[in-house]
């Protein structure tokens, strides 16, 4: 090498990787004897490559003596005689000479490189009516910018048939693992990197140089700032206001954005933590945000809402996390808060995408990240099982699992066909499915069929029995047509509507989940608060599949999400109890319940005795206490000055002993007082609130208040305890 530029072009080259398809439309195009098109217009988010695809695209005209013309607009003003002053420099002329004029006599190929189009968005009329049209029939003009086309661009019959749109998009893993290796990073940490860069180039560029600094390091984006602040950059020139950087920042944290959404998060208190955000809030309307963040260029738009690329999802959050860690809880809550109110609005399809939408909040932790597919899963309909289907399911477990699966899964169709769910593709074919067994409801004959049932009833039977009206599901089979249980669409949504089947279906005790691949589903299954059950392991046909269950009477529905909730906005490495705090909830038999409300009659007015009375650890007082504090924080956070006032919401607690004693009086009182509403039941009322709640001396005293007969009032007593033991036996289960 005889130069500087020399040895500059060959590391350049050395360290370019991928972009084998565009490399080789534009080697087609300048080696053709006619242009196909005159107008080839490169598109991309910031830092995506497009100024190094654009100086090899030079370098290939260089080399193919072809002459060229490379302007970087950023450096001229945008206006049309600071462009043809620039070209007048580039190519050399007199002052009095025009680069138009001269550009529409040649005859030899010859192309212009337009770079960073965005800053000189100003001039996209003229130079589509004015300059470009004018030039000669042998030029070709690569435009390379951050947004696609204007409508302009589009709309026009002639340049439609004139222009070829190239987006440029990260590169693939292959291509980025290709381009690690060529910079020498270790390929212990080349997986971390992935999972942050997505492949865009120039955060490989930025991660690679940390490297470079130090090779004995772990990669995290938490720990590399000036990398996350360098990509942020590159991203997000200038943000108008803090609203439209929290609209920015919201819209990072969802999965989804949409109006509804953002106007929910944005919902700004009195006093707020984007400081002059609500009088900005009073005068930018949610609409004005919504189409401001679809302008953007790392902003896609879906069919069902915006979302960021990858990268920038990823930028944004780590920048988020280690800015303002309070104001990313404080989304998350306020998020969170309102896929719960959706979740009671919305149905069948809808619900599931909302559930999605709940899970999603999640993502940031390394156990669930993984674990999902994150896209929309809009070609996917869930349906239930139709006659025609029977088929095509059996062959998927046959395929994957063997013809013994196959049999045992044809007896469950038969049996409890109502309990098949099943995903189907654009075609309305079956692209995998879930079978849910209900233990309960299975004769022996059944379960001596099929292993896998077999063993979870008998855990059942050992460890954790059925009370009366509760019931146990084992997730039997479920799979997706091409991938099986590996994650994918098909999988994802599979696990979505395992949630929703435990939360909507009454009397649930108990859910196991077997699976092929068990020790893959470890770290989130066990976020989830699933337990592994070796007990209940089975193999079918030399098959062995691991299980895992959860006691939904220890940790209900409402409790796990109480205990997700915590677990949301954990860093990578932290960790969350599962259990709530406190002492573990108790699953009573009924007649263990039975005593225990007698013993709570008898001593309601005596809380150094209910103390020890097991129901101050039952699930109604729990959930009580929850739902209590849950609505005192909600209060709170919309007067509060500071989201720090606003984190018990993510850490809710059972409440003290003297706290559960208080709640389990209440519940006592209120189950008897509702006898009041029944004429028949009115008297057994008077009977235990005159011997327990504001007792008489003596029994024979209370007959007397009551001016009962005092076997006569004993059996209304008796009565009265049976319906007050009823009614909250089926708060209890229910």
């Amino acid at each position: 090498m005889t130069s500087l530029l020399q040895r500059l072009s060959a590391e350049r080259n050395r360290k370019f990787v991928g972009r084998g398809r565009e490399v080789e439309l534009f080697l087609d195009v300048i080696a053709s004897r006619e242009l196909p098109f005159h107008i080839l217009h490169v598109f991309g988010p910031g830092g995506v490559g497009k100024t190094t695809l654009i100086q090899q695209f030079l370098q290939f005209c260089e080399r193919s003596k072809i002459s060229t013309i490379y302007v970087e607009a950023r450096n001229i003003e945008a206006v049309p005689e600071s462009f043809l002053s620039t070209l007048r420099s580039l190519m050399g002329l007199n002052e009095s000479d025009s680069p138009l004029h001269l550009l529409a006599q040649r005859q030899e190929r010859n192309v212009i490189l337009i770079d960073t189009y965005e800053a000189i968005a100003q001039l996209d009329e003229w130079l589509r009516e004015v300059f470009l049209p004018h030039l000669s029939i042998n030029t070709l003009i690569v435009i390379a910018g951050r947004n696609p086309p204007s409508s302009s661009w589009c709309s026009d019959p002639g340049w439609q048939a004139l222009m070829h749109t190239l987006p440029l998009r990260n590169l693939t893993p292959e291509e980025s693992q290709t381009y690690l290796t060529t910079r020498d990073i270790p390929t212990t940490q080349h997986q971390a990197i992935l999972e942050f860069t997505h492949g865009h180039p120039l955060a490989l560029s930025l991660v690679a140089e940390v490297f470079a600094q130090g090779k004995e390091i772990s990669f995290q984006a938490e720990s590399a700032p000036n990398v996350v602040k360098t990509l942020l950059s590159r991203f997000i020139k200038e943000v108008p206001t803090p609203l439209h950087r929290m609209a920015l920042e919201a819209c990072a944290v969802i999965r989804l954005t949409t109006e509804a959404a953002l106007n929910q998060i944005l919902a700004m208190p009195q006093n707020t933590l984007a400081g002059e955000a609500h009088s900005l809030g009073e005068i930018l309307d949610v609409h004005d945000l919504f189409e401001w963040l679809r302008g953007l260029s790392f902003i896609e738009s879906g069919q069902l809402g915006l979302f960021p690329h990858d990268l920038a999802r990823e930028v944004l959050i780590a920048d988020l996390r280690w800015r303002n860690s309070e104001l990313y809880t404080e989304l998350h809550h306020r998020a969170r808060q309102y896929y719960t109110k959706r979740l009671g609005q919305t149905q069948g399809q809808e619900k599931h995408r909302v559930l999605f939408d709940y899970i999603f909040l999640h993502r940031d932790n390394s156990a669930i990240r993984s674990c999902f597919t994150w896209g929309e899963q809009s070609s996917l309909l869930t349906d239930s099982l139709r006659e025609t289907d029977k088929t095509a399911l059996l062959g998927m477990v046959a395929e994957y699992e063997g013809e013994e699966s196959a049999k045992i899964a044809a007896h469950w169709l038969q049996r409890q066909p109502q309990n098949v769910v099943v995903f189907r593709d654009l075609h309305s074919e079956p692209a995998g499915f879930a079978m849910m067994v209900a233990l309960q409801i299975a004769t022996l004959e059944d379960l001596s069929a099929d292993p896998g049932a077999l063993a979870s009833w008998q855990y059942l039977q050992t460890h954790a029995p059925l009370r009366p009206s509760e019931g146990a599901t084992i997730f039997r089979f479920w799979m997706a047509r091409d991938t099986y249980q590996a994650v994918s669409p098909t999988q994802s949504l599979i696990f979505i509507n395992f949630v929703q089947y435990f939360q909507k279906t009454p009397g649930l005790a108990y859910t196991f989940l077997p699976c092929s691949q068990a020790d893959s589903w470890t770290a989130m299954l066990n976020y989830f608060d699933l337990t592994r059950l070796s007990e209940t392991d089975f193999t079918v046909e030399g098959r062995h599949y691991g299980v895992y269950g959860h006691d939904w009477r220890i940790v209900s529905p409402t409790v796990w999400k109480e205990i997700l909730a915590r677990k949301e906005v954990t860093t990578v490495g932290e960790s969350v109890d599962n259990t709530p705090v406190g002492e573990p909830l108790l699953v009573l038999s009924q007649a263990e319940f039975v005593e225990a409300v007698q013993n709570a009659l008898r001593n309601f007015s005596c809380p150094d005795v209910l103390q020890n009375n097991p129901l101050v650890r039952s699930r109604s007082v729990y959930e009580v206490l929850s739902r209590s504090m849950s609505e005192q924080v909600a209060t709170k956070a919309s007067m509060s000055e500071s989201p720090k006032d606003t984190q018990l919401s993510d850490n809710p607690s059972p409440g003290s002993l003297r706290e559960r004693i208080k709640v389990l009086q209440n519940l006592v009182k209120q189950a008897v007082e509702s006898l009041q509403s029944s004429p028949r039941d009115e008297k057994l009322y008077h009977a235990v609130y005159r011997t327990y709640l504001n007792p008489a001396p003596t029994q024979e005293q209370a007959a007397e208040f009551l001016d009962l007969p005092f076997s006569t009032y004993r059996r209304h007593l008796k009565a009265g305890m049976r319906r007050v033991t009823d009614i909250l036996w089926q708060r209890e289960i229910s």
